[in-house]
């Protein structure tokens, strides 16, 4: 896949997507601690996954939940910290645009504290009308 270094792989492949170490890296992100192993799977298996790999192992994710017609929302998306800095998550970004099932949609969403510049890069930006926007935030549900 262009844009990844030497000895990377990507895949949309769920059979490849390891859910056990999506949520050793979930649990102790700031946006879902505690997830359960079972509310990763499910949430795998129903989105469009991307994921990158060495050798090792799965060392990235990206997660898009869509109706694959007009809207998507972007989710858990994590590059291991001995990973980063290496372009991992420009590739997966650029890959879920290009992605065939993705190509189109009107809308995408996704919430982020701090990754701000690097979603810019892709066209991003604040919600222009944040009044029209609500939330019915239920993290214990998912726990």
């Amino acid at each position: 896949m262009s844009g990844l270094p030497e000895g990377y792989r990507l895949s949309f492949d769920l059979a490849d997507a390891d859910a056990v170490a999506a949520h050793d890296f979930l649990t102790r992100s700031y946006w879902s601690p505690g997830i359960s192993l079972e509310t990763v799977r499910r949430g795998m298996e129903h989105s469009v996954c991307c994921t990158v790999h060495t050798a090792a192992g799965q060392v990235a994710m990206a997660r898009v939940v869509s109706d694959l017609a007009t809207f998507a929302y972007l989710s858990d998306v994590y590059v291991l910290e001995d990973h980063q800095g290496q372009g991992i998550a420009q590739a997966m970004m650029s890959a879920l645009f290009d992605y065939p099932d993705l190509r189109g949609l009107r809308r995408w969403m996704l919430f982020t504290r701090d990754a701000h510049s690097l979603y810019a890069r892709y066209g991003w930006e604040p919600l222009e009308h944040p009044e029209r926007a609500m939330l019915l935030d239920l993290p214990e549900a998912c726990s």
